[in-house]
C-alpha cells in the first residue's frame, strides 16, 4: 500500500511539473510601446485581440458598453510628468484606459482604479473625453496603439482595429521649465550655449537670444560645424541671408576637413534655399 501510495504521489507531482512547464502562444499577446516625451515619457502595455473574420465594432465590441480597449489584463498608460488631453489638465501618474465605443464617436476614459470593466467604478474616472472615429479604407487585423506626430510639447495616441481609427491628441507645458533650467544653467561655469540656441531656435523663442548663444558657441568650439550650421539658420530665421550665407560656408569647410558629407548637403540646401 505504501508503494502504491508513494507511485500515486509521485504521479501528480510529475503532472504538475510537466503542467506548470507547459505553454502555448497568447490568442491576445501584450504589447508595451513606450516613447519619449518632453521631459519624460508615455507607455501602454495592452493586450493585442484579431480579428480573425470577426465584425468587432458594434458585434464583438458593442456600441454604448463599456470596453477594456484590449483584451485580458485592463490597459494600462502611463504618464511621467502632467498632461493635457484634448485640452483637459490630467496629473502625472498610471490610469487605466477604457473606451465606450459609439458608432461615431469614442468616450475615452482614464480611472485611476486597477479592477478593470468588470469591476468599474465610476467615482475613481479621473478624465473622461469624447473623440470622433475615422474609417480606414483598409482593414487593421491587430489592435494596434502608437504614438504618432510626436514634437517636443505635443503628440497623438492612435488606436486602429478593423477599419476604425481614433487620435487622441496630448500636449504638455514645458516652456517654462525649460527657460527655469536655462537660467539656472547659464550662471554654471560651463554654459551649454549650443543646447540652449538649439532649443530657442525650434521653439520659435527670441532668435536674438539665440544668435548670441550660438555665437558664443562657435567660439569656444570653433570647429564645431554642426553649431556653426545652427548658427546659419537662425541667421536666415531672422533674414540676414549674407550672414546666413557666410556662416554655412564656414559650416562647410569644417564639415570637409571633418570628412561629414551629411552637413555639407544640409549647408548647400541652406544656401540654395536663401
Amino acid at each position: 500500500m505504501k508503494k502504491i501510495i508513494l507511485f500515486l504521489v509521485l504521479t501528480v507531482l510529475g503532472m504538475n511539473a510537466n503542467a506548470q512547464s507547459f505553454k502555448v502562444p497568447t490568442p491576445s499577446p501584450t504589447q508595451t510601446i513606450k516613447q519619449e516625451f518632453s521631459l519624460s515619457s508615455v507607455e501602454i502595455t495592452y493586450s493585442r485581440p484579431a480579428l480573425r473574420g470577426r465584425k468587432i465594432f458594434g458585434d464583438i465590441v458593442p456600441f454604448g458598453k463599456l470596453w477594456r480597449a484590449g483584451a485580458n489584463a485592463p490597459t494600462k498608460v502611463t504618464f511621467g510628468e502632467d498632461v493635457k488631453i484634448m485640452g483637459k489638465s490630467l496629473k502625472a501618474g498610471s490610469y487605466q484606459l477604457m473606451i465606450n465605443p459609439t458608432e461615431r464617436s469614442w468616450e475615452i476614459i482614464f480611472n485611476k482604479g486597477t479592477d478593470g470593466v468588470f469591476n468599474y467604478h465610476p467615482e475613481e474616472n479621473v478624465l473622461t473625453v469624447s473623440v470622433p472615429t475615422a474609417t480606414l479604407q483598409y482593414p487593421v487585423e491587430s489592435l494596434a496603439y502608437q504614438f504618432e506626430l510626436v514634437a517636443a510639447n505635443k503628440m497623438f495616441i492612435q488606436i486602429s482595429w478593423e477599419k476604425t481609427f481614433v487620435s487622441i491628441p496630448v500636449e504638455t507645458e514645458i516652456d517654462a521649465k525649460i527657460a527655469a533650467s536655462i537660467e539656472q544653467v547659464m550662471s554654471a561655469d560651463t554654459k551649454p550655449y549650443f543646447e540652449s540656441a538649439s532649443y530657442y531656435f525650434e521653439t520659435g523663442r527670441d532668435l536674438n537670444k539665440a544668435l548670441e548663444w550660438a555665437t558664443k558657441a562657435t567660439a569656444s568650439n570653433p570647429s564645431a560645424f554642426w553649431v556653426f550650421h545652427l548658427k546659419a539658420k537662425i541667421q536666415a530665421k531672422m533674414g540676414d541671408k549674407a550672414g546666413a550665407k557666410a556662416t554655412a560656408l564656414k559650416s562647410i569647410e569644417l564639415a570637409k576637413a571633418a570628412k561629414n558629407d551629411d552637413y555639407v548637403v544640409l549647408n548647400e540646401k541652406l544656401i540654395k534655399g536663401l
